[in-house]
């Protein structure tokens, strides 16, 4: 969190507290309390503090992000969860893995800050001052959505009731009061949170990309219902979205622009991702494992993992190339700038819109479902390669739009929620295996580790509040 940030945060807890010393209400030379709505509008642009959305360890129990052989001698978490050992002591292990948890509340607590300021900011009009809180009422549902599908187990409508959460955090407060709510209720909270920010004018047009817009907020609502299985619910708030903005980004016009570094084995260019603030698909962009503060690189894939692509698709082909470096095979990023694996796109939505009419077709008609997917396939697959795909059963269906969906949504919570939700369901659970130097190595859909563990310093140290492992180990 950057220290400006810091400052402000802890006058206004001083302030909200009343019992902070006379001194310490003195603000310091060259700083400022803020009190106008552009002051805690500031909040939101800082993406260090509000916008990063790291979930490392999701992606190594995915495999979706490749591990250096060397980093893999060690007993660490990183190990554990890229080699599906089960026998790990995971919550011994995660000593250091501390950035989806704190910089996920970091974010809370700036949009629980603007929520309880904004009311009584200055110079804004009552209009201005609801869209501000909107903005914040989003991205903090947003973030409890990857924390609940992080740390706890995975929403299930006859024991979420039961199943415990994460902490519920509603105050700025330094050293506020908290609970570690079950997961029904964290999904109560978002939900209502996300409805009342639309009641309250979330803009079709946002101020910025990283101000969430009105299709952002139908989009998360989508992804959410689809989380809870409430496959109506999921299919009309896609609609919404889609009707808001259904925009596809022509990933062969990428290809075509960049084909003699694409095409020329020797050649590992950065290329400049389309993925950024620009991307025609944005509802809202979100950095994901990526700084917000300098330009980053694609992440590496295993092998294995550049096998389950589509063949001739060139989202794939633009963005990875096969290398070897020493003892290491892999394909490496050559791309370079500011990706969205934390946000909302259009992409997302015509693949919940796909899977849901999968599941509701009636007459085992699944055209409409593969139309929803094809369209994103027109987009991404070479013309020489492309053909519609067609599906006469749902099992079929979803796993085609599963497919593409794993590989659009790589590197964002979603395939990993995604997993845990068929695993629970279990009709379409999958047993991932794996050989690595000649061992065989398997994950099974109910293993404990598709539930990461809290880190140490939220455990020994909750603050004003009690918070208890949701995995054995």
């Amino acid at each position: 969190m950057k220290k400006n940030s810091i400052l402000l945060i802890m006058i206004l807890a001083c302030i909200s507290l009343g019992s902070c010393d006379d001194y310490l209400n003195i603000v310091p030379k060259g700083k400022k309390v803020p009190s106008t709505l552009a002051d805690f509008e500031a909040f939101l642009r800082d993406e260090y503090t509000i916008g990063q959305t790291p979930i490392y360890n999701a992606l190594y129990l995915l495999n979706d992000q490749y591990v250096w052989k060397s980093s893999l001698n060690n007993m660490t978490l990183t190990r554990a969860n890229y080699l599906w050992d089960e026998s790990a002591d995971r919550i011994t292990l995660n000593k250091a893995d501390e950035g989806t948890y704190y910089l996920l509340y970091a974010a809370i607590s700036s949009c629980n800050l603007i929520l309880e300021n904004v009311p009584t900011a200055t110079e804004a009009t009552d209009a201005q001052r609801r869209e501000i809180m909107a903005y914040a009422k989003v991205i903090r549902s947003l973030c409890y959505f990857v924390l609940v599908n992080y740390y706890a187990d995975t929403y299930e409508a006859a024991t979420a009731a039961t199943t415990p959460g994460v902490p519920l955090i509603t105050s700025s407060i330094i050293n506020a009061p908290s609970r570690q709510v079950t997961v029904q209720e964290l999904y109560d909270f978002i939900i209502q949170n996300i409805k009342e920010a639309i009641e309250q004018g979330l803009p079709q047009q946002s101020m910025t990309v990283i101000h969430p817009n009105l299709g952002a907020g139908y989009a998360l609502l989508a992804r959410i219902y689809l989380q809870m299985a409430n496959y109506p619910e999921a299919l009309r708030y896609a609609g919404l979205a889609l009707a808001q903005k259904d925009e596809l980004y022509d990933w062969n016009d990428y290809y075509n622009r960049y084909s003699d570094i694409i095409e020329d084995p020797e050649k590992f260019d950065k290329l400049p991702t389309p993925t950024d603030y620009a991307y025609v698909e944005n509802y809202y962009f979100r950095h994901g494992n990526g700084s917000p503060n300098y330009a980053t690189a694609e992440i590496t894939i295993p092998v294995e993992r550049a096998e389950r692509f589509e063949e001739g698709d060139a989202r794939f082909l633009s963005r990875w190339k096969r290398r070897t470096v020493n003892q290491d095979t892999y394909y490496t990023g050559i791309g370079s700038g500011y990706f969205n694996w934390g946000g909302l796109t259009t992409c997302e939505m015509y693949l919940i819109k796909a899977e849901c009419l999968a599941r509701q077709a009636g007459n085992n008609d699944f055209s409409k479902a593969m139309d929803a997917l094809n369209a994103v396939r027109r987009t991404r697959i070479r013309p020489d390669v492309y053909q519609p795909l067609q599906a006469t059963t749902e099992a079929a269906a979803i796993e085609l739009i599963r497919r593409t969906k794993d590989n659009e949504l790589i590197f964002t919570i979603v395939p990993f929620a995604d997993a845990r939700r068929f695993n629970a369901e279990g009709t379409y659970a999958r047993t991932m295996t794996k050989t690595v130097d000649g061992k065989t190595y398997t994950l099974t859909p109910d293993s404990h580790l598709w539930t990461m563990p809290f880190p140490a310093g939220a455990t020994q140290n909750p603050g004003n509040g009690t918070i208890t492992q949701n995995v054995p180990k």
